[in-house]
């Protein structure tokens, strides 16, 4: 697995767009979230339909073809500096083949931020653009609205990239599995990846990869589910190193624990839980597609170089 291309990090004044590929927005926090990239000297523009909502669909903001075609347009657009997802939920899987992945090379790289449901959208920019992503807080996600930590994290990584090349988990836990690995960083949600298998296009493994994975709202035998999933499909063959972010919503962490000991162990490779990324409280901010090195014993990912050039 090779490490991907860089975006350009921010500068002060910079237009940043902001999209919806997944599930409806609350008006009251995509206005708080706005208020706080303003407070950062950037300039961000809504995307046109960020705000609908699917006439049949209610899980869903707006029809297949404009949460695409927002998408599509903000990151063609050569005045757009980065594509800000306002939140998750369900969706981007049944845009992602809507996109024009020829365009949006040509377009050149640019950031792209989101998580959880964004995990089909990190996965496709990675395979079809060759791009790094960011794993991070959504611009009206309660956590990056009310949390410092989730604040402070992404603005570093965003203008700042260098200050932040050692993420440290924060947590204190001991690791499932000690010992040090290489790797690309890549994952995210858990249930996103394993229904990505088999799709066009999608990554056919995880080798050479240190691995980020995490959920929200699942019990424990559903993650269990997901997880033999990627086993028997081959899709954690080779993987160098797993990082556990947050398990919001699931089943009592202690049945969760013991199950990703028992599916991911026998892995033989250094696993790190509640590294500090996902649905939790203060999520960090996480590089997919650069090379780092995993301590699973002092809890820290180092990249080898900045998230952002």
């Amino acid at each position: 697995m090779k490490a991907l291309t860089r975006p350009t990090r921010l500068a002060p004044g910079a237009r940043v767009a902001v999209v919806a590929p997944s599930g409806p927005v609350p008006e009251e926090r995509l206005a708080a979230g706005l208020d706080i990239l303003r407070g950062w000297d950037l300039d961000p523009v809504v995307a046109p339909h960020v705000l609908d909502r699917h006439p049949e669909f209610t899980y869903l903001a707006g029809s297949d073809a404009d949460r695409a075609a927002d998408l599509q347009t903000a990151w063609c657009d050569p005045d757009v500096a980065a594509v800000l997802c306002a939140r998750g939920g369900y969706g981007a899987q049944r845009m992602v083949d809507l996109l024009d992945w020829d365009a949006i090379r040509a377009a050149g790289p640019k950031v792209f931020l989101g998580f959880s449901d964004i995990t089909a959208l990190h996965e496709a920019f990675a395979n079809r653009a060759g791009l790094v992503t960011l794993h991070g807080p959504m611009v009206a996600a309660v956590d990056f609205i009310k949390n410092t930590r989730a604040q402070e994290h992404l603005r570093a990584t965003l203008f700042e990239p260098e200050t932040v090349r050692v993420i440290e988990s924060g947590g204190g836990a001991p690791p499932l599995v000690p010992g040090r690995a290489t790797g690309v960083v890549l994952g995210g949600c858990l249930s996103l990846l394993a229904a990505d298998l088999g799709t066009p296009h999608a990554r056919t493994s995880a080798r050479g990869g240190l691995l980020c994975l995490e959920d929200v709202g699942e019990e424990t035998y559903r993650l269990d589910r997901a997880l033999t999933q990627l086993l028997r499909a081959g899709w954690l063959d080779g993987v160098t190193g797993i990082l556990l972010g947050s398990w919001a919503r699931c089943s009592p962490y202690e049945h969760v624990r013991t199950l990703l000991t028992d599916r991911l162990a026998g892995l033989g490779v250094p696993v790190v839980e509640e590294f500090g990324f996902g649905h939790g409280e203060g999520a960090l901010t996480i590089p997919f597609g650069v090379r780092a090195e995993l301590d699973a014993d002092a809890g820290t990912l180092t990249l080898e170089e900045p998230a952002l050039a």
